[in-house]
């Protein structure tokens, strides 16, 4: 199991999620349901800890990190995120091939998703900057050396988002998961590598007004 980390920006402070913030997040996701047409999010108290309670249990597995987001504007909790898929290449392969053998301490790969934000939260700038702060956990910590990111191909606002990082788009995978309106989605693909990573944090850091240090 990864060690709890709690990573801190301008504006945002990502949190180990726990059920001590359910309520929190139930009130963040019934502000307007309408902004999730493409994005399957909690509904409801009884699903909130179902979707904690899941992510806990991928976490003691060491397959998953997942946050609660903190806006510090207003000290509320506006969201969730996780940094999941998390794959370790180091030691023995296991056997037979994917079997769940013993996981390594720090993750090879891994992809950022089940991205979610209060109406009020979105288009703040809140998503970029957690963004920003689990990219440079994952390749400036771990040291991995591929991030993924998908989005639905019809989710036109979060693409868009994702391709403003920077990132490549692989593919689309046809017919490659339920969607969140109950059809059968397509799914475009798109990745950072470890030798790109400089270049996307730069591009971020001029998106945030930030400048590199001397």
């Amino acid at each position: 199991m990864l060690a709890f980390v709690t990573l801190s920006g301008r504006s945002v402070r990502l949190e180990p999620l726990s059920l001590a913030v359910v309520d929190d997040l139930v009130a963040a996701a019934s502000e307007d349901r309408s902004t999730y047409a493409f994005t399957r999010v909690p509904n409801g108290r009884d699903e909130m800890v179902s979707y904690v309670e899941a992510a806990l249990a991928e976490q003691a597995e060491g397959r998953t990190m997942p946050f609660a987001i903190r806006w510090l504007h207003t000290d509320r909790v506006v969201g969730a995120t996780r940094l999941m898929h998390l794959e370790y290449w180091q030691g023995p392969m296991p056997w037979p091939p994917g079997a769940r053998g013993a996981v390594g301490d720090v993750p090879s790969v891994a992809d950022i998703g089940y991205t979610w934000l209060s109406a009020s939260a979105q288009g703040t700038g809140i998503n970029r900057e957690s963004k920003y702060l689990m990219l440079s956990l994952a390749f400036e910590t771990w040291q991995v050396h591929r991030i993924t990111l998908k989005a639905d191909i019809r989710n036109a606002r979060s693409r868009a988002a994702i391709e403003a990082l920077g990132a490549h788009l692989d593919g689309v995978r046809r017919a490659e998961s339920r969607g969140a309106d109950d059809t059968v989605r397509d799914t475009a693909y798109y990745s950072i590598l470890s030798d790109e990573w400089p270049i996307v944090r730069e591009r971020m850091h001029a998106r945030m007004g930030l400048t590199e240090a001397a």
